[in-house]
């Protein structure tokens, strides 16, 4: 391995190896050569206190992987149980099974239009009253002086909401900061997020969207939808709550990661479909960014849950507007209606300015880069002040701003400030700031041609800029969607202005909301990277699909340009958690590295009848972290492979030989008592095993996996990356000639592996 960047550290001690832990010599007695590492101590670690054991936690980083984050069991485990449970299911068995899985995709559905009702109602109420409340006092002290009361009163109202937020998501679930798109999209790539599905999750992540976006601060509320949509469908897929401990006894038979998997993959559609109102979008969302594993019945079912989402948000917002039928786009943001007057100017001029905005993705992701904030009261703090920096820019934007317009009669923007312009006229500074980002961005799409001069164009774009990216990797649930979409439109709509008033006697020009369209899809899909599912979405926000070749257009532009310089922010921000996250293709110049090289050795095996005692100790031993252990008959070939998670059910029941033989055994363990534990297994130190039960024996013919996948050694790693990647596989075992048992790959380490400036590098294993 000459020829690769050497940074390896630890797996557990110094004496031990692999990224999973499987350390312990096999319990059959044979040896395997060990591989040994490079170790590599982080700067100013003591050497003495790496000797110790394991070596502190260090904060999440782009150079190390995480050894905290555990791999989904996306491949099912088809033992004797199984095998028995399909054999005894009729053929009405299995269409009940085929309901029941349309049935859950129209509760998902149902629940995430719910979700987006109570968001986007309770969003426009609370944000009514705070802007009235404050443009009233505004209007009070204009004439009569003291503006500065109005605003200390616009920052105590921001800090006011995002304080709470804030405190929400820094104490009781952390895991609901951010979008939670980064988090699903891993989820689904087949990495254990802690907490990332549950229930107490979904509440904080509403009431801290709902807290951040009437807060003031450069957020939306539409990326956090997708993060909820999840939730709902790890929830309801499983026809019970471990938070509340509540077991309807219903879809017990989804209670595993595959099922679990393919209906997050619906609830991520879902969200994205009552975000814009794009059911297909939504479907496209999720095969694009989200779900790694895919099939044509999958696609119907994520279309049917998007489809109940839209409708039911469409219903519900239609009768509370009191206007059945009415709403243009049926989305938490309403893009209203284009007409068809695009021409190739657009197109080509967005193109060539798409450059520049990712040069501010550069630094955007810099000021990510920079964030360490991690105790809770911090956060707070830091949350608490970038609301009152963002009230005190806004408010000095519009106090120093002369862009009077008159009002229109048409005019639909809710929170207009007259300010100091005349009677009749409005500042125009206002309709950027003063108001909810949805609001904005209708507003710089569809206000008549000039409404906005370019120096309050120009002047909100680069504020709004940096707000954005300050307000980013805050401790509060906000998406990135809106803030994207308002800073593209603003500076497309600038572009529009420009290009107008350059090219005057020419009538080939579209008016400026058609340039902040393309500018705000350019600006979108610059930052996450999507193309065709974007299209899609913006294609059904805006009911007009000639708008479809030129968003593509921008949105390939932007990717391609985008990857020149930087990766995605999903992407980083994923890198920054030190996930293990296996992309769609191995390292390009990986070829000649085998399974021998990156395998874990040796592996902990157990036999295919063995001691109690031993499975214990095995489980109890805290210097290692594996989940997964080869089954082996004399001499250590294999035959199966059994699950930490299986062997403790095993033990909590005590399928034991001799309790079986003396018929003291109660009933036959069943498929129903994996899925009862499913997905919170107990841990060991709950498990008591007597002293005379640690001499019993154990048969584990039944309850292991009896065909794993397995490799040779000299597999190259591309063919290992793409068998362990197509099939969401956990442990992929090394095997030589003889089906005897030499390593154990997992994802850790393949994930290790990328491709970095100075060739292929290995990443660090650590606790973070």
């Amino acid at each position: 391995m000459a020829n690769i960047t050497k940074k390896v550290s630890w797996s557990s001690r110094p004496d031990e190896t692999g990224a999973t832990g499987e350390t312990t010599p096999l319990l059959n007695g044979s040896e395997q050569p060990r591989h040994s590492r490079q170790v590599e101590l982080p700067i100013g670690w003591a050497h003495s206190e790496f000797l110790r054991g394991r070596p502190k936690e260090i904060p999440h980083n782009e150079k190390l992987l995480s050894l905290k984050f555990e791999s989904l069991d996306y491949d099912n485990i088809e033992n004797q149980l199984f095998l028995d449970e399909e054999r005894r299911m009729s053929y009405m068995g299995f269409r009940c099974l085929e309901i029941s899985r349309w049935v859950i995709c129209a509760l998902i559905g149902f629940l995430t239009g719910l979700i987006a009702c109570f968001i986007d109602i309770v969003v426009e109420q609370v944000a009514k009253v705070k802007y009235n409340v404050i443009k009233e006092n505004i209007e009070t002290f204009t004439e009569a002086g003291g503006l500065s009361i109005s605003l200390i009163l616009w920052a105590v109202l921001n800090c006011s909401f995002v304080i709470v937020g804030a405190i929400l998501v820094a104490f009781f679930e952390p895991i609901a900061a951010g979008s939670g798109i980064p988090q699903i999209k891993c989820y689904l790539n087949g990495v254990k997020i802690p907490r990332v599905v549950r229930l107490k999750t979904l509440v904080v992540k509403v009431c801290g969207v709902i807290c951040s976006v009437v807060g003031g601060l450069a957020v939306g509320k539409e990326g956090p939808m997708i993060h909820s949509g999840g939730v709902v469908a790890a929830g309801v897929s499983q026809g019970r709550s471990t938070s509340l401990k509540r077991d309807f006894k219903i879809f017990e038979y989804f209670r595993r990661d595959t099922e679990k998997r393919d209906f997050v993959s619906a609830g991520a559609a879902a969200g994205v479909s009552a975000a814009f109102g794009a059911p297909v979008g939504g479907v496209l969302f999720s095969l694009e960014e989200g779900a790694s594993f895919w099939n044509q019945m999958l696609t119907w079912r994520i279309f049917f849950a998007s489809m109940i989402s839209t409708f039911t948000l469409n219903f519900v917002l239609s009768v509370y507007h009191k206007k059945p039928g009415e709403l243009s786009n049926p989305g938490l943001i309403n893009f209203g209606r284009f007409e068809s007057d695009v021409n190739t100017s657009i197109t080509c001029f967005t193109l060539f300015g798409r450059v520049q905005a990712e040069l501010l993705l550069c630094l955007m992701s810099a000021v990510l880069f920079c964030r360490y904030v991690h105790r809770p009261c911090l956060q707070v703090m830091e949350a608490t002040l970038v609301a009152a920096v963002t009230a005190a820019v806004s408010f000095t934007m519009i106090y120093f701003s002369n862009d009077c317009q008159p009002l229109a009669p048409d005019n639909t923007e809710v929170y207009q400030l007259q300010l100091f312009c005349a009677d009749g006229e409005y500042n125009s500074m206002a309709t950027a700031f003063f108001n909810t980002p949805e609001k904005s961005v209708t507003s710089l799409f569809h206000d008549q041609p000039g409404t906005y001069n370019p120096l309050t164009l120009g002047l909100f774009t680069l504020t709004y800029f940096f707000l954005a990216c300050w307000t980013y990797g805050l401790a509060v649930s906000a998406g990135v969607f809106i803030p994207s979409l308002l800073i593209g439109a603003a500076w497309g709509r600038l572009c529009g202005i420009l290009l107008a008033s350059i090219f005057s006697s020419s009538s080939t020009w579209a008016d400026p909301g058609k340039y902040a369209l393309i500018g705000a899809a350019a600006q979108l899909g610059g930052i996450v990277r999507m193309t065709l599912s974007l299209t899609v979405i913006l294609v059904e926000a805006t009911g007009n699909v000639t708008y479809g070749l030129p968003i593509m257009l921008v949105l390939m532009t932007s990717k391609i340009v985008g990857d020149y310089f930087q990766e995605g922010l999903y992407d980083i921000h994923i890198k920054l958690q030190s996930v293990p996250f296996l992309h769609w293709e191995a390292p390009a110049t990986s070829h000649w590295l085998t399974a021998r090289e990156v395998m874990s050795s040796p592996v902990t095996c157990l036999n295919k009848i063995e001691k109690v005692g031993t499975i214990v100790d095995i489980l109890s031993n805290t210097s290692t972290n594996h989940n997964g252990f080869p089954v082996v008959v004399q001499p250590a070939k294999l035959c199966g492979l059994i699950l930490r998670s299986q062997l403790i059910v095993l033990l909590k029941h005590k399928v034991f030989v001799e309790l079986a033989r003396s018929r003291l055994t109660q009933r036959k363990l069943l498929l129903k008592d994996f899925r009862d534990a499913y997905p919170r297994f107990p841990p060991i130190q709950s498990i008591h095993v007597s002293q005379d039960e640690r001499e019993c024996m154990m048969d584990l013919t039944e309850f292991m996996n009896p065909t794993p996948y397995t490799v040779p050694q000299e597999t190259s790693l591309p063919r290992v990356f793409k068998l362990f990647r197509a099939l969401g596989l956990r442990h992929l075992v090394v095997v030589d000639d003889e089906n005897r048992v030499v390593g154990l790959v997992s994802r850790k380490d393949l994930a290790r592996y990328h491709l970095g400036k100075h060739g292929l590098e290995e990443l660090h294993l650590a606790q973070t």
